[in-house]
């Protein structure tokens, strides 16, 4: 691992922005000080060492201050090489640092909206990253910005968050890395992943590098009877929550997708999604444009579900309406038959259209090849939904566990967008029922 956040090409890093994940007491202390130790003495870069809280920040510098004992009597003298590098130790609280006579230095600060302020360094080490959030990384990432070296490297290690946990930051790293879209950053991880048995002691050695090592087999027995299922998969089975994590479309990218004009000129398709507690619903649009993009957003979005099947029925008399989509394991679902009733046909998903429907909208939108009008319902509802593993974890599907917004304007959109481009859609209007045709929606 090392080897790979040290990697050159080109004379200059391989990779600007690094990212470790793995289940606690498996040496990333340990993995964070060489790393600090090498860049500092044996290149002579500045090191900003931040963590989520100042006890772990003062911990780690008593680590690294081992190093570098200036009297007989502490354990760093036994480090003479090492001791007469250093130029100045500052020892005071919120502002511990070791200077180096070459010109490196490693200095530590505890994370807040502002705690970067100030700094000016070549190396950026995020430790704790699971609890970093957007405004702590913009607050410290301008340290690194007019690194002295000119060459900036940041490093992100911690374990996957928690329900309590931010992982704003940290998701969106691990999201980039797997993915493979934009910059990729160096990515490690020690985790398992999919439908796992929890007592499978061959899963515990693949997730713990330590264990068998610094750390034993009864200490994890133990914690396997302390812990929850959910508390033991993530803190020492590295798992991931996807309940938790950020949002699966960065808010600027979809920002940038943004058409005040944007209009579906053909393949009109309409996706009906309501809330689990049926307080709200929303009728989705999407279609082809005439530039060969895919158009979303949201065509009615109101209380209840009393005027779907009126709406639904409106626009089919307005509109040349490709088809109408539902998730058929959804609470739309009960609006098949009175859709019906109005001679209007309905396209029932299942869990694979779902997956599939999901992976169409999250790559049109990645790929730019998706426009939408601004809708600030669609935006928030975006935002707020979490992807879920369905096909044992084969694929994804959005989750309405643990959110705080209305989904249903995402999940119709991308019912919507998938029944635009699928062969498997249903004509909405049946043969001599008096559908209307309009050019756009």
């Amino acid at each position: 691992m090392l080897s790979d956040w040290l990697r050159v090409r080109a004379g200059r890093w391989a990779s600007l922005d690094c990212g470790l994940s793995c289940p606690r007491q498996n040496g990333k202390n340990a993995i964070l000080e060489v790393y600090e130790l090498f860049v500092t003495v044996g290149l002579g870069r500045r090191v900003l060492h931040t963590a989520h809280e100042v006890k772990t920040g003062r911990k780690h510098f008593r680590r690294l201050r081992y190093f570098f004992g200036e009297r007989a009597a502490d354990p760093g003298a036994e480090f003479q090489e090492l001791n007469k590098l250093v130029r100045e130790i500052r020892n005071v609280n919120g502002q511990e640092g070791i200077y180096l006579t070459n010109g490196g230095s490693i200095e530590l600060v505890a994370r807040s909206k502002s705690s970067g302020r100030g700094f000016t360094v070549d190396t950026l080490v995020c430790d704790e990253a699971q609890e970093l959030t957007d405004d702590e990384l913009q607050a410290i990432n301008p340290s690194i910005s007019a690194a002295p070296s000119g060459d900036p490297q940041t490093i992100f290690a911690g374990t996957p968050p928690g329900p309590r946990a931010s992982g704003e930051v940290f998701t969106k790293l691990r999201r980039a890395a797997l993915s493979r879209t934009g910059r990729t950053p160096c990515w490690h991880e020690w985790s398992l992943e999919g439908e796992v048995d929890l007592d499978d002691r061959e899963g515990w050695y693949a997730a713990n590098p330590a264990l068998g090592h610094r750390l034993s087999l009864e200490v994890v027995e133990a914690e396997r009877s302390k812990y929850s299922d959910a508390g033991f998969a993530r803190e020492r089975l590295g798992m991931w929550d996807q309940t938790a994590t950020a949002e699966v479309i960065d808010q600027q990218i979809w920002a940038d997708l943004k058409d005040p004009a944007s209009r579906a000129a053909s393949r009109i398709t309409l996706g009906i999604d309501v809330s689990p507690d049926r307080s709200t619903a929303t009728v989705a649009v999407a279609g082809l444009r005439q530039d060969g993009r895919w158009h979303v957003g949201i065509d009615q979005m109101a209380s209840g579900t009393a005027w779907i099947a009126a709406w639904v029925e409106q626009r089919c008399q307005q509109a040349d309406v490709r088809g109408v989509v539902v998730d058929g394991a959804s609470q739309a679902a009960t609006m098949i038959d009175e859709l019906r009733a109005r001679r209007i046909r309905v396209t029932s998903t299942g869990v694979h259209d779902m997956a599939q429907a999901c992976g169409q909208f999250y790559d049109c939108a990645m790929q730019g090849d998706l426009r939408h009008i601004g809708q600030i319902q669609l935006a928030v509802a975006l935002a707020s939904a979490r992807p879920r593993p369905v096909l044992s974890g084969q694929a994804w599907a959005w989750n309405r566990k643990n959110v705080d917004a209305d989904i249903t304007p995402v999940v119709a959109a991308t019912l919507a967008l998938w029944g635009a481009q699928s062969a498997k859609t249903k004509r909405a209007v049946r043969p001599g029922s008096g559908g209307g045709r309009v050019t756009v929606l």
